[in-house]
């Protein structure tokens, strides 16, 4: 089982993963995948934890006024923050919606829209994500300004997906060639989201997840959850009054992310605390203990793989 515990402190971070490395306001950004390969477009990213169980975790650091250029994903991209205070964005140039998004806050990004994100705190700042599928790098597309500025820094991005750094003397393989751009009329399958609707169903508030995990776990995202929808995991919020006392096993993928507080997790012949920031991906089949460790604030999320497919966001 400590083989499969990502520690916090022991995360190791890419800078150089994504195509805006060097852009001004993006060459700050840290990439983090945790179980899987995740979105990365360089071969340079560590990846802590190999096998996938439907969907990858991964985060993102960055310090204050840092941001993530506006790209769109074909499958789930669910994103926590634990730690700061983060402006997401949207739209074809990021002007169609935005909100604030507080510790502990969730997001379930709808597929197939541009989006983007900074810390807009005061100090470095982490959001944890979940991506969609055992193959999350597959579906991501960078709007068509991105792609131009990387150019003009460097950066050029192959069909095949990899970033290719022309200050450091590399080129497109002979038979590799950049990227397509996105056209006009290609730009128009991409809808501009009212900020009422993303509000509404793809975000849900830390402290009100608290109350409703009060006496149970909370349903967060799943067909009969409070953000509705099949991305091929199911994610529950879990608190003090809302964790079994006795053991239990499943037979599903079973991840634990804290947000708040220790707790003590606890197998057959083991047991070890699990802090905030960790990633622990518990086999299907293990009989586990799960229980707050010390008095004071305690949350975690839960996500279980389903019999979904990883695709676009479930419409209903």
């Amino acid at each position: 089982m400590e083989t499969r515990i990502v520690r916090y402190g022991e995360l190791k971070p890419c800078r150089t993963a994504f195509i805006d490395t060097h852009t001004p306001g993006s060459d700050q950004k840290e990439n983090f995948t945790i179980i899987g390969g995740g979105v990365t477009e360089s071969p340079h990213q560590h990846i802590h934890i190999r096998e996938t169980p439907g969907f990858n975790i991964g985060a993102a650091g960055q310090p204050p006024k840092c941001r993530n250029s506006l790209h769109s994903h074909t499958t789930a991209e669910v994103f926590f923050v634990l730690k700061g205070r983060w402006r997401f964005f949207w739209g074809r140039t990021g002007t169609a919606g935005e909100f604030i998004a507080n510790e502990g806050d969730i997001f379930n990004i709808p597929t197939g829209i541009f989006r983007g994100f900074e810390n807009v705190g005061t100090d470095y700042g982490m959001i944890m994500a979940i991506l969609g599928g055992d193959d999350a790098g597959g579906g991501v597309t960078w709007a068509p300004q991105v792609i131009e500025d990387a150019i003009e820094h460097g950066l050029v991005l192959g069909e095949n997906g990899v970033i290719y750094d022309t200050k450091t003397g590399e080129k497109l393989p002979h038979n590799v060639s950049p990227m397509p751009q996105l056209s006009e009329e290609q730009l128009k399958a991409y809808p501009e989201v009212p900020v009422e609707g993303v509000i509404r169903d793809y975000v849900a508030r830390y402290w009100d997840l608290m109350a409703l995990a009060a006496n149970k776990p909370a349903r967060v995202i799943g067909e009969d959850a409070l953000l509705k929808d099949k991305p091929g995991f199911e994610v529950e919020f879990l608190t003090r009054g809302s964790i079994p006392v006795e053991n239990y096993a499943i037979d599903r993928h079973e991840i634990l992310m804290p947000v708040r507080g220790h707790w003590k997790l606890s197998w057959q012949g083991g047991e070890t605390t699990l802090n905030p920031g960790d990633t622990c991906a518990v086999p299907p089949g293990l009989s586990r203990g799960l229980e707050p460790s010390m008095s004071g604030e305690v949350s975690l999320y839960r996500i279980r793989n389903t019999d979904d497919p990883a695709g676009a966001t479930w419409a209903g």
